[in-house]
């Protein structure tokens, strides 16, 4: 059996799609490159181990769901769900992803060259040893972060094909627990959500950024220097019970 597959995913359906993907797996495919792909669902879910997809079209809903340690690049956009609840592994994408990308991500990383769509990062949590990490080069749509239990969330702004939004979205953070954002420059107060604590990121702060920044520059082909030429904002959780006092009688 080859240790690559190349698919032409044009017209084929995505329980066909993901069948063959799985029963190569089987026959110890480790490398799939995937061609026309145009909005098939649940790509690589579930799969374990050192398999790497290289995707070019739009990857559809849930892609990435469930995956524990494969590498997956796309070359283009994604759909809403990609790497819901991720366990393990690393997924760029090149384009733009929709909404509730990293739902429950538990550990791995998610860089987006692009724009993101609406609760990214909803319910993402740091498991044992794993601390999942999102990217975002470009903006993020409402509720960022939202019931965000842990992890890392790194929104730069810089590569939108909106350049007149602002950095994210309303009520960003809200609900949020545990887990930090860093958001690069600034982000308006009315765009926060209550019970935070915003604070310039400090020297510890950004050895963290500038690691996971300089892979998604390795990924993109992008400058770390100028990325990191300003202040990021560290936004953590005043409390880990936001919510406690509506439940004390």
């Amino acid at each position: 059996m080859k240790s690559k597959l190349v698919i032409d995913a044009k017209g084929i359906y995505y329980r066909d799609l993901n069948e063959r993907i799985r029963q190569a797996v089987k026959e110890g495919v480790k490398e799939f490159e995937l061609l026309n792909v145009s909005g098939q669902r649940y790509i690589g879910t579930a799969l374990d181990g050192e398999i790497k997809f290289l995707i070019h079209g739009v990857a559809g809903q849930d892609t990435a769901a469930f995956m524990r340690g494969p590498y997956m690049r796309i070359e283009g956009n994604a759909q809403d769900g990609l790497g819901n609840t991720m366990d393990d592994g690393f997924v760029s994408c090149t384009g733009m992803a929709g909404d509730v990308m990293g739902y429950a991500m538990r550990g791995g990383q998610i860089h987006i060259h692009g724009d993101v769509g609406y609760r990214v990062g909803i319910h993402m949590k740091a498991y044992k040893d794993k601390l999942p990490i999102i990217v975002i080069g470009g903006k993020a749509g409402d509720f960022l972060g939202e019931y965000m239990a842990g992890g890392v969330i790194i929104l730069l702004g810089l590569f939108s094909q909106d350049q007149d939004a602002p950095i994210a979205g309303r009520s960003l953070a809200t609900g949020m627990h545990g887990g930090t954002i860093y958001v690069r420059e600034y982000v308006p107060e009315y765009q926060l959500a209550d019970n935070l604590l915003v604070e310039k990121a400090g020297d510890e702060d950004r050895k963290l950024i500038e690691k996971y920044v300089r892979r998604f520059c390795e990924e993109f082909d992008e400058d770390i220097a100028k990325i990191l030429d300003t202040d990021f904002l560290r936004i953590k959780p005043k409390s880990h019970r936001p919510y406690g006092n509506l439940y004390v009688g």
